[in-house]
């Protein structure tokens, strides 16, 4: 009897009126599940009052910071740089090969800063523009430039192409200029980098020691020298800092010191002798270059001294007897 009552047992006569077994089973599922996700919680959670007074602080760190960046990037996009960058990058020019070329001729040029290259591509294709418009209203209404009439829309071409190369060609000057100023002061810095391989510093010790010296005197080869020491001490491998200082420079003497510090790395020469060696030819070639500026300089004050100096000591030396004679051919 006892059996049979088992056997008829049912747990839907137990439950109330409206509620059926598929119920019961969601509601212990979804028992099942917060009671997982409570003890998950309080596992992560930290134990003591500190931690999570700690967290908290950390939390409210990290809002302040996304609320400041949030205001300074409205900032930069309302100022001109942040304009510059719309523009150039709707443009899609960062992306461009010119973009290449830009950062390669501002490095030379010594301009890193982080808006150079936006800069730059922005002035590219708005000096133009800006340059042919102001002629252009010149020629036509102001008339503030003595421009002779006629000329149409030629002032404008002109403009426009000068706006165009004239970026570049201050580049071009800027780097050339970095460059004669490095080549003068390499024998000056290999002289000291003699002296600190001699006193037993590595080839980024030395460079970082030279750097700091050559600070004051000589800027433009003291930065060059700080950079490649920074790149030797995290590039994959000490070749690419040194095309990088190739690249950055584009000097001849630079590529010199390259490719001496690259064969004194590959073969185990002597760093202190080849240096040596490579001061006392830049030194002969420096002290050439004087020599024939020197060997130029009566071929180049020719013409000044037909021009200027000549018709002065002319009227210095005649004048007087040219006077003479026409108060001597006026009283006969």
């Amino acid at each position: 009897m006892r059996s049979t009552r088992l056997r008829d047992f049912q747990i839907a006569d137990w439950l109330p009126p409206g509620v059926s077994l598929d119920d019961v089973i969601i509601v212990f599922a979804g028992l099942a599940v917060l009671a997982m996700c409570l003890a998950i919680w309080e596992a992560l959670r930290p134990s003591s009052p500190y931690e999570r007074r700690l967290l908290q602080v950390i939390d409210h760190k990290e809002a302040l910071r996304q609320k400041a960046l949030a205001v300074r990037r409205r900032n930069l996009a309302r100022s001109p740089a942040g304009l510059m960058r719309q523009a150039v990058t709707h443009l899609n020019l960062l992306r461009s090969r010119h973009a290449a070329e830009a950062r390669n001729m501002l490095a030379r040029a010594g301009i890193r800063s982080r808006e150079a290259v936006v800069r730059y591509l922005f002035a590219q294709i708005s000096l133009p523009f800006a340059f042919g418009a102001a002629i252009s209203a010149d020629s036509q209404f102001l008339h503030l430039l003595p421009l002779p009439r006629g000329l149409g829309f030629l002032p404008g071409v002109v403009a426009v192409l000068i706006g165009f190369y004239a970026p570049r060609t201050y580049l071009k000057n800027a780097a050339i200029k970095r460059a004669k100023q490095i080549q003068r002061a390499l024998p000056d810095g290999l002289d000291l980098m003699v002296i600190c391989a001699e006193a037993g510093l590595s080839l980024d010790a030395a460079l970082l020691r030279v750097s700091r010296e050559l600070g004051n005197s000589w800027p433009e080869l003291a930065e060059e020298f700080s950079i490649t020491a920074a790149e030797l001490s995290f590039l994959p491998e000490r070749r690419m800092a040194f095309e990088n200082l190739n690249t950055r420079t584009n000097s001849e003497a630079i590529r010199a010191l390259a490719n001496s510090l690259q064969q004194t790395a590959k073969f185990g020469t002597p760093l202190a002798q080849s240096l040596r060696v490579l001061a006392a030819e830049m030194r002969a070639a420096r002290m050439t270059r004087a020599e024939e500026k020197a060997a130029r300089l009566p071929a180049l004050m020719t013409v000044p001294m037909i021009v200027f100096i000549l018709p002065t000591l002319f009227i210095v030396l005649l004048g007087p007897a040219a006077l003479n004679l026409i108060d001597t051919l006026a009283k006969r």
